[in-house]
C-alpha cells in the first residue's frame, strides 16, 4: 500500500473518532509523524519534557490511543510518554510505498528508527540517538517489544510486557476460531461481538469502542507474524511481565509458570480479574506502577 493511498483511505469517521479518544487523555498530547525506512510513524506524546522516555506499543487494532487510561493513572507524570501507532495496524501512521514490514527484523529495524526520532520529538539537540528507553508492549505490541529486545538490548533501560501474546504461550484454537470472522471480514458488529465474549461484557470506554468500529473500515494488511521471541536477551535489564488472568487468548497461568522457569530474575505478575483485551483500559493503575518501576 502506497503512503498516499493508506493517507486517502483513512476515512474522516476515523479521524474524527480517534481524535476523540486523545481528547479524553488528561495531560497535553503532542502529535508527530517520525520518518522510518517502512513511513511516517504517528507518536502521542505527553508529560515532562525531559522526564525518562516510556514507549508505549499497542495491541492489533488498538492504536495508540488506547494507553490514555495508563497516562491518566500516572505514567504521564514519572516518563515523557511516546505511544506509537503501529505501521500497516489502524492508526495515523503511513506506510511507505514498497517497502513493507513482513518479518520480526523490518519490525526490529523499523522500531530502531522510531526510537531515532525521539530526540528530536522535544526539541532537543537531536545529536545522536537517546538513552535507554523504557519500552512496554501488550499483546501484538509485546511480541513486537520482545522481538525487538532480543536484537538491541543496550537501547533499553526497562521492558514491560502486557499479556504478551505467543511470546510465552500459544494462541488457544479455540480463540483464533472466534476471532477468525472479525479477522477475515471485519465489521463493527464482529468486533464488538468478539469484544463482548473476551472481556466477558466488560465496561470499556465508550469513545475507544467507536474508534475500533472505525477500524472496520481500516485497509487491511497482514500483520507481521514469526517465531517466538527467544528468552536469550531478555534478562539483560529489569523485565517485568504482566498476565491477565481472565484471558481467553492463551492460559494465562501457564503463560506466567513458562515465563518464571525461562526468566527467573524477571518479576512475573497475573493481575486479577481482567481479560486481555480489556487490559490497558481497566487495569491501568497496575499498568502505571509496573511502568513507575
Amino acid at each position: 500500500m502506497s503512503a498516499a493511498s493508506s493517507a486517502s483511505a483513512v476515512s474522516v469517521q476515523f479521524r474524527a473518532a480517534y481524535d476523540a479518544v486523545l481528547a479524553e487523555w488528561p495531560a497535553p498530547v503532542t502529535s508527530r509523524e517520525v520518518p522510518t525506512p517502512y513511513g511516517l510513524t504517528r507518536i502521542n506524546s505527553c508529560g515532562p519534557v525531559g522526564a525518562p522516555p516510556l514507549v508505549l506499543l499497542p495491541g492489533g487494532g488498538a492504536t495508540s490511543t488506547v494507553w490514555g487510561a495508563v497516562v491518566a493513572a500516572g505514567a504521564g507524570r514519572t516518563h515523557r510518554v511516546h505511544a506509537v501507532d503501529l505501521v500497516g495496524e489502524p492508526g495515523l501512521s503511513v506506510p511507505a510505498e514498497g517497502r513493507a514490514i513482513r518479518t520480526p527484523q523490518d519490525l526490529a529495524g523499523w522500531l530502531d528508527a522510531v526510537l531515532d526520532g525521539l530526540d528530536g520529538l522535544d526539541g532537543l539537540d537531536g545529536s545522536g540517538a537517546p538513552g535507554p528507553v523504557t519500552l512496554a508492549g501488550h499483546s501484538y505490541g509485546a511480541w513486537i517489544a520482545a522481538h525487538y529486545a532480543t536484537r538491541h538490548p543496550r537501547r533499553l533501560a526497562r521492558l514491560v510486557l502486557l499479556d504478551p501474546a505467543q511470546v510465552f504461550a500459544g494462541l488457544r484454537p479455540g480463540y483464533v476460531l472466534r476471532a477468525l470472522p472479525m479477522l477475515a471480514r471485519p465489521t463493527p458488529a464482529r468486533i464488538r461481538s468478539f469484544l463482548r465474549w473476551e472481556t466477558g461484557g466488560a465496561d470499556l470506554d465508550p469513545a475507544w469502542l467507536r474508534l475500533r468500529d472505525e477500524t472496520a473500515r481500516f485497509p487491511t494488511v497482514r500483520p507481521v507474524t514469526g517465531p517466538r521471541p527467544g528468552p536469550a536477551g531478555l534478562d539483560r535489564f529489569p523485565l517485568h511481565i504482566l498476565f491477565a488472568e481472565r484471558a481467553r487468548c492463551h492460559d494465562s497461568a501457564r503463560a506466567a509458570a513458562t515465563a518464571r522457569a525461562a526468566l527467573p530474575g524477571a518479576r512475573v505478575e497475573t493481575l486479577p480479574g481482567v481479560s486481555h483485551h480489556a487490559l490497558p483500559l481497566l487495569a491501568a493503575e497496575a499498568i502505571a506502577r509496573s511502568l513507575a518501576g
